[in-house]
């Protein structure tokens, strides 16, 4: 396996990744709309993704988004999308990315990187505490949706 940061190379394999994580959370398959999403985030560096294959296949990906702490005033990430095809699970694939991810931080300089889950994801969770997230009880976690 080797893992890399994607470029527009990628975008068919990563597309399709980006699709079943998107399934994966109840949406329903838009494989042409996935690939123009990663295609734009790519063209414009609005986000870093990560992405680890074997030979031939894509077998996971993450997605991280820039951000920044105005109290620390450093730079941050947040670790929006992490997903491994189904049949590479239990591979370290994730626990693969999750390192990536954190090496690309530190390298940027960055304060922190954040993610947030389902509260029914518990494989995802076991993952992330095993790594070294910790449940944040701090804050609470407010969102206004605008669009449908």
């Amino acid at each position: 396996m080797i893992i890399f940061q994607a470029t527009m190379e990628d975008l068919d394999g990563v597309a399709n990744l980006f699709n079943l994580y998107r399934t994966f959370y109840q949406q329903e398959s838009d494989l042409e709309g996935a690939k123009n999403y990663i295609k734009e985030r790519i063209n414009k560096g609005e986000s870093i993704i990560f992405v680890v294959k074997d030979e031939q296949n894509y077998l996971g990906f993450t997605q991280l988004y820039p951000t920044f702490s105005s109290i620390s005033m450093k730079r941050a990430w947040i670790l929006n999308d992490l997903y491994v095809d189904a049949q590479a699970r239990k591979q370290g694939v994730g626990e693969l990315l999750l390192h990536k991810a954190k090496e690309f931080a530190i390298e940027t300089g960055a304060k922190s990187l954040s993610l947030s889950t389902a509260p029914d994801n518990y494989t995802a969770q076991r993952l992330y505490e095993k790594n070294g997230y910790e449940k944040d009880i701090t804050f609470y976690h407010y969102e206004l949706g605008l669009v449908e």
